[in-house]
């Protein structure tokens, strides 16, 4: 299972040769996980209400083509691996061509802890959030 964002490369996001900086990818894989995790009837905030913090321990992003301002973009996001107190999500990000085509751009990974937000010691989904941690190891 992976969700679908959807974005348009903004004026602010690129360089003066009007090319998407490489520094967005990882916020817009910060998009694709948000919508996947509401995949699950879930949100971040609900489950840092729950007391569980997901911090970045890796990144990768492999720049393949440039993205351009105003390219429609889709940006599709799955998780790879989830352990108890690990997961890790891929990333695709593609251009919507006009044509209806997609053209990769780039794809990546991110790796987060699962962490107790006061003692920020590692925690396990598996026994906070029992419910999420079962729906998202089905998809995999």
């Amino acid at each position: 299972m992976h969700s679908r964002s959807y974005l348009t490369v903004r004026y602010a996001e690129t360089d003066k040769m009007g090319i998407a900086h490489h520094s967005n990818y990882p916020i817009w894989y910060e998009v694709g996980r948000t919508d996947y995790i509401k995949l699950f009837g879930t949100t971040n905030s609900e489950i840092e209400a729950a007391g569980i913090m997901m911090p970045l321990i890796n990144l990768s992003c492999h720049y393949g083509k440039p993205a351009f301002y105003e390219d429609n973009l889709i940006v599709r996001t799955w998780v790879m691996s989830i352990k108890p107190a690990h997961i890790e999500f891929t990333y695709t990000i593609k251009r919507i061509n006009d044509d209806g085509t997609q053209t990769e751009l780039g794809y990546g990974t991110t790796e987060h802890g699962i962490i107790d937000s006061k003692t920020f010691r590692p925690t396990s989904l598996k026994k906070r959030m029992p419910e999420l941690y079962e729906k998202i190891k089905a998809t995999l």
